[in-house]
């Protein structure tokens, strides 16, 4: 069982003004940190937290209390992790272990206390010492690809750290993460190409993209940026997101299966967006941006609105093993209650670098602000198949109306030996503190989100619960 829950919240921006896009790029060269963050985005962070400034304050109470943000955090690294029903599944400890290291990184970068990196860093090199392999059923594929791009996020925000092994950690991601995500996108676990989900390829996608930036290789970036756009998989955009509407939403193709995995899917092409947009490539804009049409269309059936849905029929199964087929005619019910915290990074990037009209993803990342991350949405492992704490990390100034046309361009930057201008950093005179108003953000209102934003308050936390079968026969996955 997988639950899920959010709290909602208005939100409010106050910041300094960033550009939309990236800093200049030097021949070609890497970003980094360039992943989910860049220095800018840190450096705001670290800023606005420490100017009081709203939401930013609450995003970052909510890391600081999440359990696995503490420099008291210990590793348990494994040798094999298994993941998938009839296997001895040990995979909670790696996901755990990779959200105390991305948690205990970011509150480094925002507060300059060297404990926090101290522990990522031991966190890291933990595992890099002492994990070869992914094993497990279909579901391995999963594992390579949530873990992998999620682990690579980590090793970004401390690579530099006294003490982090780099290149050891890059290898392992070579030997032991990269392979199977690969093998995945190319051959499918030897089923129909149809078999599997979006969400497989995407997972996967993420990895391969997250993995190329932390080891500095184009070619798996390209690669990644190639299947996005082309990839014969339902994890491709066009694929995924297989029927624009005249009304500028777009088909998300596994809202005829669930919510839970549709919201999976949004979070993770967002998630490759981000990563892409931070290293000078706009996934967002790609096809007349396909992604702010299918992510509009989530938000709003998501919260309980009526949306078309064309009919789509998927073959089934393996060659010479067995086949089938499933035709989803609608799309599915929902909870509006149903939270994952992926909406303000897609939010944030389609209103405020871009400075678009979402009204349905401003909607609902108004609703379930302030966003936390993993252990906060569930014990189980769809609880963590976001890095999270969105509204802390991506809540932004709007742009300029130049730099809301700029292309991305990243900068090779620092190697990330010190947090971003955390404990020193000075805040801007649009950065004030919202005096009196504590974590009631109920009372911050804001400009440009509808006067509904004002009025939600912070809502008590709500559960959604879906039942992820994992079905395995003769060593092919359903499709899940």
């Amino acid at each position: 069982m997988l639950k899920i829950a959010g709290a909602a919240a208005g939100a409010t921006v106050a910041g300094t003004a960033l550009a939309a896009a990236p800093a200049t790029a030097a021949d070609g060269a890497f970003a980094h940190p360039g992943m989910l963050h860049t220095r800018a985005d840190l450096h705001r962070m670290a800023t606005q937290v420490k100017a009081g400034a709203e939401p930013y304050t609450a995003g970052f109470a909510r890391l600081t209390a999440n359990r696995h943000a503490q420099s008291t955090w210990t590793a348990n690294p494994q040798a094999t992790v298994y993941r998938g029903s009839g296997t001895p599944e040990n995979y909670a400890t790696l996901y755990n272990d990779i959200h105390a290291a991305y948690q205990n990184a970011l509150r480094w970068h925002i507060t300059g206390d060297s404990a926090y990196a101290d522990t990522a860093r031991d966190i890291l090199n933990a595992w890099s010492a002492r994990l070869t392999r992914l094993d497990g059923s279909a579901d391995r594929f999963l594992a390579s690809g949530l873990y992998g791009y999620q682990f690579a996020n980590a090793a970004e925000l401390v690579r530099g750290h006294d003490g982090f092994e780099l290149a050891r950690f890059q290898k392992m991601m070579l030997d032991v993460f990269h392979p199977l995500s690969e093998d995945f996108l190319a051959h499918h676990n030897g089923s129909y190409i149809t078999n599997y989900w979006a969400n497989w390829d995407l997972t996967n996608i993420a990895s391969v993209l997250a993995i190329g930036i932390l080891c500095d290789d184009r070619a798996k970036v390209d690669r990644a940026v190639e299947y996005f756009k082309h990839g014969a998989g339902m994890g491709s955009v066009k694929n995924a997101i297989p029927v624009v509407y005249a009304d500028g939403l777009a088909e998300w193709v596994e809202a005829g299966r669930d919510q839970g995995h549709a919201l999976l899917g949004v979070g993770l092409m967002g998630t490759i967006c981000e990563m892409a947009w931070n290293q000078g490539i706009d996934l967002y804009g790609y096809d007349d941006s396909r992604f702010l049409k299918g992510a509009q269309y989530v938000a709003k059936w998501s919260l309980g609105g009526d949306v078309p849905y064309t009919s789509y029929t998927r073959k089934k199964g393996a060659p010479g093993i067995w086949s089938g087929s499933e035709t989803a005619s609608a799309a599915a019910a929902v909870d509006p209650a149903m939270a994952r915290p992926i909406w303000a990074m897609i939010a944030n990037h389609y209103t405020r670098r871009r400075g678009l009209d979402a009204p349905h993803l401003t909607k609902i990342a108004a609703r379930f602000a302030p966003e936390g991350g993993g252990g906060d949405y569930g014990p189980n492992s769809g609880g963590y198949d976001q890095l999270g704490f969105g509204t802390l990390a991506f809540t932004r100034p709007r742009a300029t109306a130049a730099e809301a046309t700029a292309s991305p361009t990243p900068t090779a930057s620092g190697s990330g030996t010190s947090p971003s201008g955390a404990a020193s950093a000075t805040p801007s005179s649009s950065a004030s503190p919202l005096g009196g108003r504590g974590g009631d953000l109920a009372a911050t209102g804001s400009s440009d989100l509808p006067a509904w934003t004002a009025a939600t308050g912070v809502a008590a936390l709500a559960g959604g619960f879906l039942l992820l079968r994992r079905r395995d026969r003769a060593r092919r996955d359903t499709g899940e």
